[in-house]
């Protein structure tokens, strides 16, 4: 069965030229004209992968990438932004929106294609280990009638306590599974950007990873997070 991909952007043209080259490249592909209208056909249709432009009417794709990354369900989804806009800082923003890539306009439909084909085999290889870590530690315990759902995360989760996080780098993690920017968390734990940053580098440095969008997924898949 073919991958579903959701190309979201309301110019009709490159939405219909993004469509038809993947279909061809053997996806099936769902469409959306702006970011609510994204939002409906993630839920309807579970798409693996999402390219989405930035500038849209209603709810544009920084946002939608947030919400997207707020439901627990679609936490390890691969998002690709497309853009005309290539300064840093707006670069970053779609880095801490939660996307995976961030591809500047104009670009080639060739190299799109390369990217998605990257981004949804390491999706699928991290979905496998994550599916192989949770039996393996379903297989560690044996519930009774007592043993509830959480007692037994919890118990799955101190299996991973070999990374030694603190008390703020769990809380600053768990709200980066959320797909909250760096002035978002600090305003939940009344700390300052700059300093959520310092934990972001040092969860960072601790899980071995390079950026958050590989952050949360290793937390999902090692069971850091709720």
């Amino acid at each position: 069965m073919p991958l579903t991909i959701l190309v979201v952007d309301d110019d009709p043209g490159t939405r219909l030229s993004i469509s038809d080259y993947l279909e061809l490249s053997g996806y099936s592909v769902v469409t959306a004209n702006d970011g609510q209208e994204a939002l409906r056909m993630v839920e309807n249709y579970h798409p693996d992968l999402i390219v989405t432009d930035i500038i849209m009417p209603r709810i544009n794709g920084y946002e939608l990438v947030r919400r997207v990354r707020q439901q627990p369900t679609f936490r390890l989804l691969p998002v690709i932004l497309l853009t005309a806009r290539t300064k840093t800082q707006e670069r970053i923003l779609g880095y801490q929106s939660g996307c995976d890539l961030y591809l500047p306009k104009p670009f080639e439909l060739e190299e799109l294609a390369a990217a998605i084909r990257n981004l949804l085999e390491r999706s699928q290889i991290i979905r496998s280990e994550y599916r192989l870590s949770y039996k393996e530690n379903l297989g560690n315990f044996i519930p009774s009638k007592e043993v509830t759902m959480p007692s037994l995360w919890a118990g799955i989760r101190e299996s991973h306590q070999f990374l030694s996080l603190t008390p703020r780098e769990q809380e600053v993690l768990e709200l980066l599974t959320h797909g909250l920017s760096n002035a978002d968390i600090g305003g939940e734990l009344h700390l300052s950007p700059r300093t959520v940053e310092k934990y972001v580098s040092s969860l960072l440095r601790k899980t071995d990873t390079s950026n958050r969008a590989e952050l949360v997924r290793f937390a999902i898949t090692h069971g850091l997070v709720e």
